[in-house]
């Protein structure tokens, strides 16, 4: 009984913490948002990540071309390997690995910086002048988050596939005319580009969400901040990966 009474207990708390959640970032997505404050977190949150993204690409693109060669061409069908890429690259690896990405780098960020500005009251004083900081600091980083992770993933699976063609053709001698040509007949804007957006755009959703409120929500103290920063980041992988599995299982069923 002592057992279930803590599971109970534990739904409850867990049902609780959404709602709450749920009911913040509304208040702060819902009203006017100062667009100075806007443009400065799309350069933080945006720019700032465009190394990791491209290098992180670059790489995956290449390892990704290499295996898929050696793995293709034991049944003489290094031809498809562009459109192994593509259709690795766009459906899962780019919106995935982008977000796990975005919310190492720039949900940590979110989250650290806001609790800062709670440990040192900078919130309660926007509050005692009468500025409500959800819509002054929370809801320009939220849609930044929101708009910046579609952008990030393209970048990267455009990077990734470019890693594979100098891979597969440039290295490996595979044709281009047949890479590209391939790549061109197997790919679907509509069942495979654009459902590897919407999923970008969930993911981005959710981890700023995710960041945002951890941030607002922490313990103001050094501890505080760095477990609320810990929690980002470990609620943020989990829920990337449960979405993705949702969403798939929606898409391509």
């Amino acid at each position: 009984m002592q057992w279930l009474q803590r599971f109970g207990r534990s739904g409850i708390e867990l049902c609780t913490e959404f709602g709450r959640s749920g009911v913040f970032i509304a208040r702060a997505i819902c009203g006017p948002m100062p667009w100075a404050n806007f443009i400065q977190q799309l350069y933080a949150i945006g720019v700032l990540s465009f190394v990791i993204i491209v290098v992180s690409g670059l790489f995956i693109g290449l390892v990704l071309g290499l295996q898929g060669y050696y793995t293709l061409s034991q049944f003489n069908a290094s031809g498809a390997l562009g459109e192994l890429l593509a259709l690795s690259i766009v459906r899962e690896l780019g919106p995935v690995v982008t977000a796990l990405l975005f919310a190492g780098r720039a949900g940590s960020a979110l989250t650290s910086e806001i609790g800062l500005m709670k440990a040192t009251e900078q919130l309660s004083s926007m509050q005692m002048m009468g500025v409500d900081p959800l819509r002054r600091v929370i809801a320009p980083r939220f849609w930044a988050g929101f708009i910046c992770m579609p952008v990030l993933m393209i970048i990267f699976s455009a990077v990734a596939i470019i890693g594979g063609y100098w891979v597969g053709v440039k290295w490996l001698g595979v044709s281009g005319g047949e890479f590209w040509s391939n790549m061109q007949s197997a790919v679907n804007f509509h069942d495979d580009v654009l459902n590897g957006i919407i999923k970008s755009i969930v993911f981005g959703a959710a981890v700023t969400w995710i960041a945002v409120y951890q941030g607002f929500s922490c313990v103001p103290t050094s501890s505080g901040i760095a477990k609320a920063t810990t929690r980002t980041v470990v609620y943020s992988s989990l829920i990337i990966l449960a979405l993705d599995f949702l969403l798939t299982a929606v898409m391509f069923s």
